[in-house]
């Protein structure tokens, strides 16, 4: 099993403390003969509509030299993620979960907006002082 991103428990507390019971620490998939692990799965019973939201979270924390470097790996790793997902979970839906600083200095400047554009990348915001959702992009 891989090792936890620096910010895995800090996202878990922020998705309980935004109603959500953790169903998986991490959610591992067989895709073949190879394994793949989501760091978090999640689901949300929507008293409102009366059925269950459920997702899968992978973790991003962004410390290496280059942010751009960064931002190529885990837009691979979640499009192979969102592939398996799909296939063999298709009720949970894939989001990427990262610091809100790392959103204001990518994802509101252009090469973000490219990213947001088709609305095929979904992502948590997190602040990790007070580790809590501060904002979902579906």
């Amino acid at each position: 099993m891989p090792a936890k991103d620096i910010y895995h428990d800090t996202v878990k507390n922020a998705l309980i403390k935004d109603g959500w019971t953790i169903t998986n620490d991490p959610l591992s998939l067989k895709i073949g003969k190879k394994d793949i692990y989501i760091d978090l799965a999640a689901e949300k019973l929507l008293v409102a509509e009366k059925q269950g939201q459920k997702i899968a979270v992978e973790v991003k924390s962004f410390v290496g030299s280059s942010e751009i470097e960064d931002l190529k790996n885990a837009l691979g790793q979640y499009i192979l993620y969102d592939k398996i997902l799909k296939r063999q979970l298709s009720e949970r839906l894939l989001y990427l979960a990262i610091r809100s600083a790392i959103f204001n200095r990518l994802f509101t400047k252009e090469i973000g907006q490219i990213l947001l554009e088709d609305n095929t990348l979904k992502i948590i915001v997190f602040d990790p002082e007070e580790e809590v959702i501060v904002k979902w992009i579906n």
